[in-house]
Formats: structure tokens, C-alpha cells, sequence
């Protein structure tokens, strides 16, 4: 009966995980900011955006951002070996593209 119950319990939680569909997004670290949570369908359409604003590349990272306006930062390590950082508004618009200082 005991390994039901533990089993039913970690079954719940798994389910209840993926109804939730949050997908935890680290804050930028330089201001000690909380995670944010973001769906999926967010993280990726901030990806895409991030990837046309550079023509093409590899996403490192996406993370919550609030310089100069921005709503996310994805680090993008561009087809030339460079790696950027894009900062997007809420609606995926691009803010800013810099290099990241941190490579």
C-alpha cells in the first residue's frame, strides 16, 4: 500500500508539472534578480526572434532582462563564431544586439 501511495504521489506531481508547462528561465544574475517563469511557446518565439534579428545561429541561453526596456535577452552564438547578446520587448521586438563581454 505504502509504495502505491509513494508512486501515485510522484505520478501527481510529474502530471501537475506539465499541466503547468512552465518552463524556469534564470534571471540576467546582475542584479540578483528571482527566475521568472515563461512558457514554453514564450521561450521559443523569444529564440526566433532572436535568431532572425541575427540570421541565424545557435541559442545559448534565454534569460528575463530589463535593460534598456528589454523583456528577455537570448545569447546567440552567430554562423561567424561571434556571440551576441539580442534583447527583446515584451512582444519580441528587437531592443538592443551587443557583443557579450563574457566570452
Amino acid at each position: 500500500m505504502r509504495k502505491s501511495v509513494i508512486i501515485g504521489a510522484a505520478g501527481l506531481a510529474v502530471a501537475g508539472a506539465v499541466a503547468a508547462g512552465g518552463v524556469a528561465v534564470a534571471g540576467n544574475g546582475d542584479d540578483g534578480a528571482a527566475s521568472h517563469q515563461y512558457t514554453q511557446a514564450q521561450a521559443d518565439a523569444a529564440k526566433k526572434a532572436a535568431l532572425e534579428a541575427t540570421g541565424g545561429g545557435t541559442v545559448n541561453s534565454v534569460e528575463s532582462d530589463t535593460e534598456n526596456g528589454a523583456t528577455y535577452e537570448v545569447e546567440v552564438t552567430r554562423t561567424d563564431g561571434h556571440t551576441v547578446d539580442v534583447r527583446l520587448d515584451e512582444h519580441y521586438g528587437v531592443v538592443l544586439i551587443e557583443g557579450d563581454s563574457e566570452g
